[in-house]
Formats: structure tokens, C-alpha cells, sequence
């Protein structure tokens, strides 16, 4: 009887095979669902990390771009300076450093080497015509060169005058008594430098030089500097033409002023691109005279400028003007300045990177104002 007894059946079941596929079905589609939305998540977190990126890098050139170009003109003389000109004369430079490099490809004074507070650069942009092959078509980029005084380093605050023979080539120093404290030493941390341009007027002139040498009481300005400024033999426009007119220094010029001149510094600045070797991206330059241009911004790809100009002839502005001089327009009446920077983000998702634009425009305050409304 015992052997007839039925077994008891197992109560716990396990899972079939269609309910274990069924299962795995289920839950490779979350986990599907979830590595989606974490890819999603990421993408977005780059897309993010990367505008912000661009968006500061260029901030940081533009804001620099704006501080310099509203400056143009300040302290100069009305319409501009005019540079050495005349029988004996050549063209001078700006954009270029004392080892001769020029950083432009067009890079001497137009109009008769003359020296406007703004100075267009049409397609003159990048630093010996570099092709920048993520730049959008039409693909080139404009520079800018602003000319304005510099008031932070007092160097009005000596008397200055020519020294004998020197044919405006050498210039002594004297601290003004009338400040007190005295000036620091023109060569101090800060000051006068190999390279700088020193604005000097005298006798119903205006000129500039370009300092070759200095020590803590003179300014040297010997011919064939880096700029081609100092022309002693042009006929006029130079500091030659000066001394003749003002005179060398006189025996008292240290305690009275006698036979002085007003010197002051300014900046001729040029901002324009460049595409570094070794595979580097393109960036944003500054350079200030005739010293070695500084990184201003890393991966600007684009770089243009318009301006809007006074039309003297219909008395209205001529708006968004790229080639102000490619069309006889005067830089002297130059209003507004209208900037456009494209940048490349620095951080790449591999060959994904993405390309902003930033826009503004600068009121030229100190150039030559025209009402419209007249």
C-alpha cells in the first residue's frame, strides 16, 4: 500500500523560457532607454560646456577690441598726424616688431603716409595670408589698427628738447618742477620702452618717432628703426622738421623749459589673426607699435569689420562700409565701428566642434563728430 501512495507535488515553481526571454526583453530595453537618455544628457552637458567656452573666449578678445577702439583718436591731432613725406621719403609701417617682422600682409600707411586714428583693414586680417579652412565663405578676415595717446605713463611731465647736430635723431630729458612728485624715470618698470612712438609737437608742428635706444634722460630716434618713422632726410613730417623750427636744447632747459617740446606716448594697435605652426588653431593678436605682438584670444577662425562713415557730400552716414579706403572714404570721418568675431569651441566632442558669432558696435567718440541732423 505504501508503494501506491501518490508523491506530493513541489509547491514552489520556477520560471519558464518564454517568461525568462520575455524578462530579458523587458529589461534590455530599459537599460536601452536609460543609456539614451544618459548619451542625451551628456551630449547636452557638451553642447553647454562648449558654447560657454566660445562665448568667454571671445568675450575676452571683443571686450579688449572695444576698450582700444573707442579710444581712436584720442589726444591726436584733429584729422590725423601726416608721417615723413616729401623727397627723401618712403612709406612707413605699423603692425611690425623689432626683429622686422610685419604681422599684416598690407602694412604701410595709405594716403600719403598719413596716420588716422582708425585705420581699416580690409581682407588684410590674417598674418601672412594663412588660409583659416574652418572660416565660413566668403573666407577672410579684416584687421584694425587704432592710434590713440597714452596718458597713464606722464612723460608730458618732463621738458624735451633736441640736442645739438642730432637732426631730431636724439632727444634729452628733464623733469618738469612744476610736478611734484617728480615723473618717474622714463625707463622705469612701465615707461618708455625700444619700440614706442613718442607724438612730439613744436612750432606749429606735429610728428612722430619711434624710440631705437633710451637710458633714464634721453630718447634716441635713429634712422632705419622697425617702423620706418624715423626718415631725418624726408622733407617733412618728421622730428627734423622740428628741430629746425623749435631749436636744440638751450643751457637753462633743465630749470625753465627753454627750447622744450610736448612729448607724448601713443599706441598705434593692431589686432588680426594668426594661425600658429605645429597644428594650433587660429587666434586673436594685439600689437602695439613696434613691440612683438601678444595672444589676445585662442580659436577666433573669423575676424571682420565695417564702419559707418560721414558722407560730407549727402550730409547722412554711410552705414556698414568694409573698404572704407577701397572707396575714397575718409578714416577721419569714421563714426561707429561695427565688429563681428566667429569663434570655434576649444572643447571637441571628436571632430564635432561648433562656431559662434559675437556682434558689436563702438562709437568712435573722439573722431570727427558730424551732426546729421543739421
Amino acid at each position: 500500500m505504501e508503494n501506491m501512495k501518490m508523491q506530493k507535488q513541489n509547491p514552489e515553481h520556477g520560471f519558464t523560457l518564454l517568461e525568462l526571454m520575455v524578462s530579458m526583453a523587458v529589461g534590455l530595453i530599459v537599460m536601452a532607454a536609460m543609456a539614451s537618455l544618459f548619451k542625451s544628457g551628456m551630449d547636452s552637458t557638451l553642447l553647454v560646456t562648449q558654447r560657454a567656452e566660445t562665448q568667454q573666449n571671445m568675450r575676452a578678445g571683443i571686450d579688449l577690441m572695444v576698450k582700444d577702439i573707442s579710444m581712436a583718436g584720442a589726444g591726436l591731432p584733429t584729422g590725423g598726424i601726416q608721417l615723413p613725406t616729401g623727397a627723401g621719403s618712403t612709406a612707413s609701417k605699423y603692425g611690425c616688431d623689432q626683429a622686422g617682422t610685419c604681422h599684416v600682409p598690407t602694412f604701410n600707411y595709405p594716403a600719403g603716409n598719413y596716420m588716422y586714428g582708425i585705420l581699416p583693414g580690409y581682407k588684410n586680417g590674417v598674418e601672412a595670408n594663412a588660409v583659416i579652412a574652418a572660416a565660413p565663405a566668403p573666407a577672410f578676415s579684416d584687421s584694425v589698427t587704432v592710434v590713440y595717446t597714452d596718458y597713464n605713463f606722464p612723460i608730458s611731465e618732463y621738458w624735451a628738447c633736441f640736442q645739438g647736430g642730432s637732426t631730431g635723431s636724439q632727444m634729452s630729458l628733464y623733469p618738469n618742477p612744476a610736478y611734484s612728485p617728480a615723473p618717474p624715470a622714463i625707463n622705469s618698470a612701465g615707461g618708455i620702452q625700444a619700440g614706442d612712438l613718442i607724438m612730439v609737437s613744436g612750432g606749429s608742428l606735429t610728428a612722430v618717432g619711434e624710440v631705437t635706444n633710451l637710458t633714464a634722460t634721453t630718447m634716441s630716434f635713429a634712422n632705419l628703426d622697425a617702423l620706418n618713422i624715423n626718415q631725418s632726410g624726408a622733407t617733412s613730417g618728421n622730428l627734423n622738421a622740428i628741430q629746425s623750427a623749435v631749436g636744440s636744447c638751450a643751457a637753462n632747459t633743465s630749470t625753465t623749459g627753454a627750447n622744450s617740446v610736448g612729448v607724448y606716448r601713443i599706441f598705434a594697435v593692431t589686432y588680426y589673426l594668426t594661425v600658429p605652426a605645429a597644428g594650433q588653431t587660429p587666434r586673436l593678436m594685439r600689437q602695439v607699435n613696434g613691440l612683438t605682438p601678444v595672444p589676445v584670444a585662442d580659436d577666433i577662425i573669423n575676424l571682420q569689420f565695417a564702419f559707418d562713415i560721414y558722407n560730407s557730400t549727402t550730409n547722412a552716414l554711410d552705414a556698414n562700409q568694409a573698404d572704407p579706403l577701397g572707396v575714397a572714404e575718409s578714416p577721419n570721418l569714421i563714426q561707429k565701428i561695427n565688429v563681428v568675431v566667429m569663434g570655434q569651441s576649444i572643447i571637441n566632442d571628436g571632430n564635432k566642434s561648433q562656431n559662434l558669432y559675437l556682434a558689436t558696435s563702438v562709437s568712435a567718440r573722439n573722431m570727427a563728430f558730424r551732426n546729421r541732423y543739421e
